[in-house]
């Protein structure tokens, strides 16, 4: 199935290139590793900010990566070329998605519990942590792959790139800390997630359309 070949050429060309891909999760782990440093050793106060730093540090990390996501295949005109299939355009871009999801957001996830050490997170903290980010940050795939292909023809679009995301993802960034000052109080916190599965849901059903008609802008 096309769908499935197009993750396995985006993972493989990953791999192909591990600088690019260990770049933005070296990046991640130095916030990480630097910010108990500046801040102090104290665990309850490194505790109290350490969720809100993981995400900031998780959303960072994402932009890094975010230009390769269309650059290379615009570059060696296999974009076009994947315009012009038989095959939807927009199952094409959730293919695309799901690929840039696994190879940037799966790691931080499997980053999660040393990134909860270094912060003096508990158990019940972390959990709602990787909650947050399972539920989040395919949202914030698909809202900077639509990012990317409006940008995707100028030469030097990471500023404008940043400007395009950062203010659609705020909305994942409220209900996420809403969860984690939730899970710090011991509080049930299960609305706030299905606020984030329900944005999850809208966001990854109807950008693959939005990426579709903004590449189709972006070449014309």
């Amino acid at each position: 199935m096309i769908f499935y070949s197009i993750i396995k050429r985006e993972l493989k060309i990953a791999w192909q290139k591990k600088a690019e891909l260990l770049n933005p999760l070296w990046f991640f782990l130095l916030v990480i590793t630097l910010f108990p440093l500046v801040i102090g050793p104290e665990p309850q106060l490194l505790a109290r900010i350490g969720p809100g730093v993981v995400w900031v540090a998780a959303l960072l990390s994402a932009l890094l990566a975010f230009e390769r996501l269309f650059a290379d295949d615009f570059r060696d005109g296999s974009l076009e070329q994947l315009m012009l299939l038989a095959y939807p355009l927009p199952l094409s871009m959730l293919a695309k998605v799901a690929a840039h999801w696994l190879l940037t957001a799966l790691p931080l996830l499997l980053l999660s519990p040393i990134a909860a050490l270094l912060l003096s997170m508990d158990a019940v903290v972390w959990w709602a942590l990787v909650l947050t980010l399972l539920l989040g940050t395919p949202t914030l795939s698909a809202i900077g792959a639509i990012g990317v292909a409006l940008t995707v023809a100028l030469r030097k679009g990471g500023v404008l790139l940043s400007l395009l995301v950062v203010p659609l993802i705020i909305p994942v960034l409220i209900f996420s800390a809403s969860v984690l000052d939730a899970a710090l109080l011991n509080l049930n916190y299960s609305g706030q997630l299905a606020i984030l599965g329900a944005i999850m849901a809208l966001t990854v059903s109807l950008s693959p359309f939005a990426i579709a008609a903004a590449l189709r802008i972006s070449l014309d």
